[in-house]
């Protein structure tokens, strides 16, 4: 998501000369380090369309001295800021803060994103050079007595000093960012604050770090075609090709993605290796070279500790506190009334499922590697439809430019256009431009669906140059996936849960792209975290609108349309699994809470019990259906930015339910309602308060039925 340069770091600042990868004081190491610093593309803008990044130009050497530098630019620009003599202004604080670091904003927006999404051993080695200095430099200004007091001043005047709606809003955001930091503790209590954020930044990137290593480690080698039983062609000869890659000619790889559940274990008919791979999956980090259960242990004790320094009982008391949810109870009693249904729904499925092991002559009891397998039998037995007849109707392109292409066309007026000029971070990346309905130029989009080692497990949307009128920026996004890609030459072929995550992805990325704010801290995705994934899952649903599904639901060969018949089944099932799918969620979202509610006195935990107590706690620990992340390869929860957030997904989804049934009382998929929501919701940022934008766009607050009903539990 778009990251405000107001939250990165260093401690002091650096000369040109000292930006070197050990510190050395060799003079012709120097000179050499400071040779590559002034041959670095990095140091000016891109003069591509809209600061694109000229991938081709780009090298790993040019990160870190451009990030050491940009850090000793951005802390120089603060201190000027901070000790400007004349009274503070919102021009000459608020504003000028927006308009500096531009080299660490520029140079962190394409770094951090490779890290994500192309990631090696030089650039990890970077990124854990800059983890602590990072931290710190966040640190330097959020802390920095003379900065908030000017920020204080602001505040306090600011319904007096004729400011725009919009800047009173940046300004209680940045007062809102500064004291949760910490601004108005004593020097001492600072000084801590410093010491625990250092510690938690190095161990959240050693966790990253960790979990990428451990996807290559874990991974299923498979020495005998037959163990394959139930795998398509496509998938056994992609199987058989990772192998090949990984330095195991002759046997098979089975890629373990970064949730419990592993979608393989639909497939195999064997069960010995679907217990493989579902415990090599559900196991990973609690013991070994690159475990994380000791990481998961003290980070949730420093975020405790540090919630206590600011003034919290916990780290999900500070965490919400900035949220649309405000407190943990209010989470926990969504969450409460919601768990009974939820849990009786996935004991009806788990009684169809053990039901259907002992019809098809099973001699054993329900266990988490056997449901997704039974699941699909009972599916097909409930609804008559099988998973292997659709996926000819979801080929990738297809579903790209017929269906989220088309959406996006049909509500909001949009096209997107390839741009095989722009220059790419890696051959599977594909660059579009995209126009509103006047042809005027809007944004630049770049498109990374498929799996790769170096990329970190999961979907996201970020950017590369955020929106702002300020700095006459436009949006350049990036929608990252990890779709596995077919073997050269074959077509690549999606479920539909995969389809649908395109759809959401983009959600995200038409939130970037759309935005039309002044204020770069303000643009785009820069929202609460509960608020953030409410436009992306009001956009997947379109996924199964009857007139987009007949534009993209294509046979591959005959370019038919889905039959009526497949297609009608295919939406009635639907809601199948809807227990299970809900409950593995809640469960990881009640873990995540209940790790950051912990006491700052609460001694180092152990993960497996904890994990146990809590599922229990909350009447969600059926062994049957694991949380869908358990905490050693939590990387929402530890390493990633939703501690004590996860929640988020499920309050915004109550957002997004609501808004698509509303639209559908407007007429369904037509450009009046979608760009009611494109104005309201999307281009707004976070320049209006949450709340206030879902009501000036629905004409009042959220229910909950719309969940209920899009999830079909009431």
């Amino acid at each position: 998501m778009h990251k405000t340069i107001v939250a990165v770091a260093i401690a002091t600042t650096l000369a040109l000369g000292g930006c070197s990868y050990n510190n050395s004081n060799n003079s012709t190491e120097t000179t050499t380090q400071e040779a590559a610093v002034q041959q670095n593309p990095l140091l000016q803008a891109s003069v591509l369309q809209y600061q694109a990044p000229d991938f081709s130009q780009l090298k790993d050497e040019h990160y870190l001295p451009a990030l050491e530098l940009g850090m000793a630019q951005h802390y120089q620009q603060i201190l000027d800021i901070a000790a400007n003599p004349a009274a503070a202004t919102f021009e000459n604080t608020i504003a000028a803060m927006e308009k500096s670091g531009a080299l660490l904003t520029r140079t962190s927006s394409i770094f951090y994103n490779l890290t994500g999404s192309n990631s090696n051993p030089e650039l990890r080695k970077v990124q854990g050079i800059m983890a602590p200095k990072m931290a710190a430099h966040s640190d330097n200004i959020n802390l920095n007595p003379e900065l908030f007091a000017r920020i204080q001043t602001i505040y306090d005047n600011r319904l007096t000093m004729l400011l725009t709606d919009e800047e009173v809003r940046l300004v209680e955001v940045y007062h809102q960012r500064f004291v949760l930091a910490g601004a108005k503790l004593t020097e001492a209590e600072k000084q801590k604050i410093r010491e625990l954020n250092e510690e938690q930044s190095t161990l959240t990137n050693e966790f990253a770090q960790r979990l990428l290593r451990l996807s290559k480690e874990i991974a299923v080698t498979v020495d005998d075609e037959g163990q394959l039983a139930g795998l398509s062609t496509s998938a056994i000869a992609a199987a058989k090709a990772d192998a090949a890659a990984a330095g195991f000619d002759g046997q098979y790889l089975l890629n373990i993605t970064n949730t419990t559940r592993q979608p393989v274990l639909a497939q195999l008919d064997n069960r010995a290796l679907r217990q493989q791979v579902w415990e090599a999956s559900a196991n990973r980090g609690l013991t070994g070279e690159n475990e994380t259960a000791s990481l998961v242990a003290r980070l949730a004790q420093l975020r405790a500790k540090k919630a206590k320094l600011l003034g919290f009982d916990t780290w999900s008391d500070y965490r919400l506190a900035p949220q649309m949810a405000k407190t943990p109870e209010a989470v926990y009693d969504m969450f409460g009334s919601m768990v009974p249904a939820v849990v009786e729904n996935t004991q009806k499925e788990a009684a169809d499922i053990q039901a259907m092991i002992d019809k098809t002559g099973g001699d054993f009891t329900l266990a988490p590697w056997d449901w997704a397998y039974y699941a699909e039998l009972v599916r097909k037995e409930k609804f008559d439809l099988d998973s292997a007849s659709i996926k000819p109707y979801f080929e990738f392109n297809r579903v790209l430019e017929d269906g989220v292409f088309f959406t996006l066309q049909e509500l909001y007026g949009v096209t997107l256009k390839p741009r095989p000029d722009l220059p790419v971070y890696h051959p599977d990346v594909k660059a579009y431009e995209m126009f509103d309905e006047d042809g005027s130029s809007m944004a630049i989009f770049y498109a990374d669906y498929f799996a790769r080692e170096g990329k970190r497990g999961g979907a996201w949307m970020s950017s590369f140059v955020g929106q702002s009128e300020l700095l006459n920026q436009k949006p350049v996004v990036v929608n990252v996936m990890n779709i596995k890609k077919a073997p050269e030459g074959q077509p690549t072929f999606v479920s539909y849960d995969e389809a649908t995550t395109m759809f959401h992805e983009m959600g995200h990325g038409t939130h970037g792209m759309f935005s039309k704010v002044k204020y770069p801290s303000l643009a785009g995705t820069s929202v609460s975290r509960d608020f953030v994934e409410f436009p992306s899952t009001f956009e997947e649903d379109w996924a199964a609108h009857p007139k987009v599904l007949a534009n993209y639901a294509k046979h591959y060969d005959t370019g038919k349309p889905i039959p009526d018949d497949l297609l009608q089944k295919l939406l009635a099932s639907r809601s199948f699994n809807q227990g299970f799918d809900t409950l593995e969620y809640m469960s990881a979202a009640l873990l995540d809470l209940e790790w950051h509610a912990l006491d700052a006195d609460a001694p180092l935990q152990n993960v497996e019990q904890f994990e146990a107590n809590a599922l229990k706690k909350h009447g969600v620990d059926l062994p049957a259906v694991p949380p869908r992340y358990r905490s050693t390869y939590f990387a929402h929860a530890f390493p990633g930015g939703y501690s004590a957030s996860y929640y988020a997904y499920m309050w915004s989804e109550i957002l997004a339910a609501d808004a698509f049934a509303y639209v559908q009382t407007q007429g369904g998929l037509n450009r009046e309602i979608g760009m009611k929501f494109r104005k309201t919701i999307r281009e707004v940022g976070n320049s209006v308060p949450p709340m206030e934008a879902y009501q000036n766009f629905r004409g009042q607050a959220p229910t909950t039925e719309g969940l209920l009903e899009r999830r079909g539990l009431n």
